[in-house]
């Protein structure tokens, strides 16, 4: 098959692929997208293109990506993305090779997640509770916490939840994750509250909304913007505010944070790994294994407070 005639034209039928053949899930193919450009326009500007590029100009690049003070994790992800797109040019028949197969990547650098301890989320849900413009908007901040915090959910499941999936106040819920896997969460009692209350309230609304004229939501956050529901800049935007409210430091708090926050609780609860991972939606359980950095202190403290050889020594 002919090569595309731009690099842009790379980029969108690579990303065409990955969604109707791998089933890519949207932020993948954006970060992929985004990748891709920014490469693309680094060869432009020294005059090449993805047909001509060399080994030694994916190097270079890398090089120029460390330079700029990008991370390790960034770095990685990009030659990641750029062995993607040669590998499906090799299968394509565009290219003969793929230029980045044998590089070796910097290396994702694992970082333990920024914890917030339980009372830390008993703060965030009161502030929940009391701040807020509008009733509505308390009660809707509360519900999506206790949600989060309820299921570990990634924002965007939280963010894009139908409003079908909790009708009938399930004790379950089914979401789909990434690459629209599906999986079961349970929902909490105080999750399950604070769903009723919002729902009570969002029907009246909507029903209000139906007599004007206006469509109903299939959301159970709706929103005003293009994806018809709450965004996850918005939400992340709340946390902040709520975080500054309930005492607790707003670089602490983050839509991801609470999801950590839900697996490494359950963890020092006793619960099973292998629980965990299919609660997160974890295809390889070495994903969920970065939780268990939450027992160090927890055995720490059971060793300094238990054994008898911690006790301090008596006086002769």
């Amino acid at each position: 098959m002919t090569a595309p005639a731009s690099m842009m034209q790379w980029i969108s039928t690579f990303l065409e692929a990955q969604a109707a053949e791998l089933d890519a899930a949207r932020n993948t193919r954006l970060a992929y997208g985004r990748d891709l450009k920014d490469f693309a326009e680094w060869l432009a500007h020294r005059g090449g293109d993805f047909a001509a590029a060399s080994r030694a100009d994916v190097e270079d690049y890398l090089v120029s990506c460390d330079a700029a003070g990008l991370s390790k994790a960034t770095r990685a992800r990009r030659l990641s993305s750029i062995r993607q797109l040669y590998r499906f040019a090799h299968e394509e028949g565009w290219r003969t090779d793929n230029p980045a197969l044998r590089i070796k990547g910097p290396g994702a650098v694992q970082r333990l997640p920024k914890a917030l301890t339980e009372a830390d989320v008993t703060r965030l849900l009161e502030a929940a509770r009391s701040h807020g413009r509008t009733p509505a908007d308390r009660l809707r901040t509360t519900t999506m916490l206790e949600l989060l915090y309820a299921t570990g959910l990634r924002v965007s499941e939280l963010v894009s939840l139908p409003i079908a999936a909790v009708r009938g106040d399930p004790r379950m819920i089914l979401v789909k994750g990434k690459g629209g896997k599906e999986r079961m969460v349970p929902l909490s009692p105080p999750a399950r509250a604070a769903i009723a209350a919002w729902l009570a309230f969002r029907d009246d609304a909507e029903a209000e909304a139906r007599r004007q004229g206006r469509a109903a939501s299939r959301f159970l956050f709706p929103g005003s913007g293009t994806e018809g529901h709450l965004t996850r800049q918005q939400f992340h935007h709340l946390l902040k505010t709520l975080a500054v409210a309930a005492g607790v430091s707003p670089g602490l708090v983050t839509p991801h944070a609470l999801r950590h926050a839900f697996a490494t609780h359950l963890l020092a609860g006793g619960a099973d790994l292998r629980v965990i991972q299919t609660l997160l939606g974890h295809a390889d359980v070495a994903t969920t294994e970065i939780y268990t950095h939450v027992l160090d202190d927890h055995l720490k403290d059971l060793v300094l407070t238990h054994h008898p050889l911690a006790a301090k020594p008596r006086k002769p």
